[in-house]
């Protein structure tokens, strides 16, 4: 056990390298590589844990699973998500990116090529819990490596564009993975996505990096010269431990917390649900409503990118002013979503296309970006393991609560299944609200090094 734990630590320090120019070509080209290993590889992972949200409407037409237990089962996804963000922030902290990573990728393939074989309830609440786990590696290791090869000052423009890549894996799933569905039945929406992501693995052993220092590096904030002078962490040499239990000591970071948790409620009602709810009250087939929920994650690469540059280039990376901005975007366009009649089909891409922009630039904040200004740098992991299991403790809440709500306001009439969503969208739309104000208290939260 002793062994396997040193296989995924990260490794010792190497002297640092005498050529300057190496240094830099070195950092340079690692960059780039752990760059777009970061948004394309965390990307396509994400098909991983989305083929779920293409097949209900399938599996619920078979008679295979009732909205209600597909609920559950959807719920144990998140649930495990939440704990293991939790317990992999604090690790990744202490890890090798490129072993950890690519193992938590690969296992979560395997789980899904598994999916694809087997209808009994109990098998998928655990494969699908399980896959959580694995899932919940990503986030981690792109905060820690971001922080371990990006400097202060660069935080926000680069953070924003690795979180496009949420964006880009609900893209190739609500198209992809749908077509797949469409063409070869609900079994494709998990072997395809696993197919893929086994040789994904691989790429990200290949590609991403450990830590600067143990390539004769010298540290980011040396290379760039882009020290903080955060006096609250500086005055007493911390261990990394310490600094990861500080956080709890934050009052802004429960506060952020308890905002991602509610803001993810809404985020991960329309990843679930939004085919379900376009194909049974907009009256879309399944390819036009992948298509449609597909604007989201388009607009949402807009947003995430937007988000950091404009927090950076015209708040002096002050998130506030932006996150009020984008919160009362998104809570518009929910609006013109759920209370608009079918048959306006430009009102309804343009009330996505502003969704999927705003929510994405929300999550890039209170999902990640926020916490990483106000938490120690040496717990950037743990920071962004606590917001994330808040964030999707709400997720798998809602799921639950989603489930009974469409549940129950589900009848069969001559044979044919009539659905109500009008309490559920009312649920959607006021974890919104709650989120907004949440995060509009932290107008003045200090930002740390």
């Amino acid at each position: 056990m002793t062994k396997f734990l040193q296989f995924f630590a990260t490794g010792k320090d190497r002297p640092c390298l005498p050529d300057q120019e190496q240094i830099d070509r070195l950092y340079r080209r690692n960059r780039i590589s752990i760059m777009l290993s970061l948004t394309l590889g965390f990307g396509i992972a994400y098909t991983c844990r989305l083929g779920l949200s293409v097949v209900k409407k399938p599996l619920i037409d078979a008679g295979i699973f009732s909205a209600d237990q597909l609920g559950l089962i959807g719920s144990a996804i998140f649930y495990v998500y939440a704990f293991g963000k939790l317990v992999n922030g604090f690790l990744a902290d202490h890890a090798n990116m490129k072993r950890f990573w690519a193992a938590g990728v690969l296992i979560s393939a395997l789980i899904n090529i598994a999916m694809g074989w087997s209808t009994l309830l109990w098998v998928w609440i655990v494969l699908w819990g399980l896959n959580g786990w694995f899932q919940a590696l990503g986030s981690p290791v792109g905060m820690v490596s971001m922080s371990q090869w990006f400097s202060n000052r660069e935080r926000g423009r680069y953070y924003g564009i690795w979180s496009t890549a949420h964006s880009i894996g609900e893209g190739l799933t609500f198209v992809g993975v749908t077509a797949l569905v469409t063409y070869f039945g609900w079994h494709a929406g998990f072997i395809g996505p696993g197919i893929t992501c086994v040789v994904l693995a691989c790429a990200l052993y290949v590609f991403m990096q450990d830590r600067p220092q143990t390539l004769g590096l010298p540290s980011v904030a040396d290379w760039k010269n882009d020290h903080g002078a955060n006096i609250a962490y500086s005055a007493k040499p911390k261990t990394t431990w310490q600094m990861q239990l500080s956080i709890l000591k934050l009052p802004s970071i429960w506060v952020l917390a308890f905002a991602s948790a509610t803001i993810y409620m809404t985020r991960y009602a329309m990843n679930s649900w939004g085919m379900l709810y376009l194909q049974e009250t907009k009256g879309y087939s399944s390819l036009e409503a992948g298509g449609l929920l597909a604007l989201n994650p388009l607009a949402g690469i807009a947003g995430c990118a937007a988000y950091g540059f404009i927090s950076d280039k015209f708040f002096a990376a002050r998130r506030p002013p932006v996150n009020l901005i984008c919160g009362l975007l998104e809570i518009l366009a929910l609006v013109m979503m759920f209370f608009s009649p079918p048959g306006h089909p430009l009102l309804l891409t343009a009330a996505f296309l502003i969704y999927g922009f705003s929510v994405n630039g929300l999550i890039t904040s209170l999902g990640g970006l926020f916490a990483a200004d106000i938490a120690p740098k040496k717990a950037a992991g743990a920071a962004m393991g606590f917001i994330g299991f808040f964030s999707y403790i709400g997720a798998a809440t809602q799921e639950r609560i989603s489930g009974f709500l469409i549940g129950q306001g589900t009848t069969v009439v001559n044979g044919v299944r009539q659905y109500d969503f009008h309490n559920v969208t009312v649920f959607w739309l006021g974890t919104s609200i709650i989120s907004l104000i949440l995060a509009t208290s932290l107008w003045r939260a200090k930002v740390s090094d």
